[in-house]
């Protein structure tokens, strides 16, 4: 489906990021991964403006173009007492000026039918406690999905994900774990990897500038005391 086609993911050494690579692979494409973890692939910290201009300029000096960009990379989460002024800065530079920027970089090279994909999170929407740095980055890709839509209208697709509970580290979950997600379990890498495809085939066409929660539910779930195996302990 994608043969020939050129896809650059962030983040994409491990967990989700890793399983849209693979999937892509899998479908034809060529993809290029930059993550911070040591590799077959470039190793950078996309919160360096630097490193994303190297990163751009060796994609498009080797490939000439790119169809997909999927922006993947996972911000820090740390909380109100203890996040550092710093470090929340560094959460913003990971889950929004790098898609920001990257965005920017590859606008001039992308295929007709090219789809941006921005990996956001259920957190766009809800919270737990001590989770404001990754919380702010998620909501920040969620809008700047549908701003960067309205304009690259007609030239690039633009829509974001956003996955709830995954676990990528193959671990099995039962009971109030399981049916805290109305669809009774917990969500896995290729949940989101066969949406980020789908997104980017000709059969999304018709869809830019949307968020799609993929969280098995969970945040349709309504929750009292006594329900599905949860009791307020206090």
């Amino acid at each position: 489906m994608f043969k020939n086609k050129v896809a650059v993911i962030t983040g994409g050494a491990h967990g989700i990021g890793k399983c849209i690579a693979d999937e892509f692979r899998k479908n034809g494409a060529v993809v290029c991964v930059i993550d911070k973890a040591e590799g077959d692939h470039f190793v950078g910290d996309i919160s360096d403006k630097k490193v994303l201009e190297r990163f751009a300029t060796e994609v498009i000096e080797k490939h000439g173009h790119i169809d997909f960009l999927i922006n993947n990379a996972l911000p820090i989460m740390k909380g109100i007492e203890e996040c550092s002024y710093e470090e929340f800065q560094y959460a913003l530079a990971v889950g929004v000026t790098a898609p920001f920027y990257l965005s920017k970089l590859f606008a001039p090279h992308f295929s007709n039918g090219g789809s941006i994909i921005n990996i956001s999170s259920s957190r766009d929407r809800m919270s737990q406690p001590q989770t404001e740095s990754y919380t702010a980055a998620k909501g920040g890709i969620a809008a700047l999905t549908h701003a960067l839509a309205v304009s690259l209208s007609g030239k690039v697709r633009v829509n974001s994900i956003s996955p709830g509970w995954i676990e990528t580290g193959g671990s099995i979950y039962d009971g109030a774990d399981a049916y805290q997600q109305p669809c009774g379990r917990v969500g896995e890498p290729l949940d989101i990897a066969n949406m980020v495809l789908f997104l980017c085939s000709d059969k999304a066409g018709f869809i830019t500038g949307e968020n799609i929660c993929i969280d098995g539910g969970m945040t349709k779930l309504m929750i009292y005391h006594g329900d599905n195996g949860w009791k307020l302990n206090t």
